[in-house]
């Protein structure tokens, strides 16, 4: 069977005007994984990411420390994030990085708000419905997979929401779950899903081996 890496893009650039593009330490994380990823001899038959450029940009380091920078790498918007600033004016009225920087405490407490009204179809105006979202997700995996072998390995590059709401929806659970593991997934973390039989199965969760060490323990990062 098939076998998807599923990785979160790597640490990308908060509070700076242009959040979509790796930070320094983004570009070692992904690098690190490639290193990982090439130590286990790992090749892939296929490498799809988002159209996000720290998504791209993440697939692109990782393989070029594989000493595959020259592979082709396939785009599905349906791999990009949920429309997170919107999603959260939409519910509070206010902006989402200034009340982050002004209260980290209420920041939270109010996402976490704004993400389960949006998957109970409570927000006006948004860009996508909690269904769109996960129809399009579903039409990526659907594509990462396809005519694959039995012993192919798949790279897919995501981000940390659609990748919960992607576990949270193999494993049947409920929106809370999905956006639970939103927030716990770890930059270039990855899960392993298997795919066979039509279907996909959850084998691991936010696998971090290349940061596992003393010396890389500054170097896990949620944002």
């Amino acid at each position: 069977m098939a076998i998807i890496y599923l990785v979160r893009h790597a640490q990308a650039s908060f509070g700076s005007e242009d959040y979509d593009r790796l930070s320094d330490l983004g570009r070692r994380q992904s690098r690190w994984l490639g290193e990982y990823f090439a130590s286990r001899e790992l090749r892939f038959a296929r490498v799809l990411t988002g159209t996000l450029v720290r998504q791209r940009d993440t697939a692109a380091q990782l393989l070029d420390a594989m000493g595959c920078a020259g592979q082709p790498v396939l785009e599905h918007s349906g791999l990009n994030e949920y429309p997170g600033d919107e999603l959260y004016e939409a519910y509070s009225g206010r902006d989402r990085v200034e009340h982050q920087r002004a209260d980290f405490r209420g920041y939270w407490r109010t996402f976490r708000e704004a993400m389960l009204a949006w998957s109970q179809d409570r927000l006006q105006g948004v860009p996508e419905t909690w269904a769109q979202f996960g129809a399009r997700i579903d039409a990526a995996l659907a594509l990462a997979v396809r005519d694959t072998q039995r012993d192919d390995a798949v790279l897919v590059v995501s981000s940390g929401g659609a990748i919960g709401r992607a576990v949270a929806d193999i494993a049947e659970s409920p929106a809370q779950v999905a956006i639970e593991l939103n927030l716990q997934f770890r930059n270039t973390g990855y899960c392993e899903l298997i795919a066979g039989g039509g279907r996909l199965r959850l084998l691991s969760f936010n696998n971090i081996p290349h940061l596992d060490s003393p010396q890389r323990r500054d170097a896990v990062t949620f944002a």
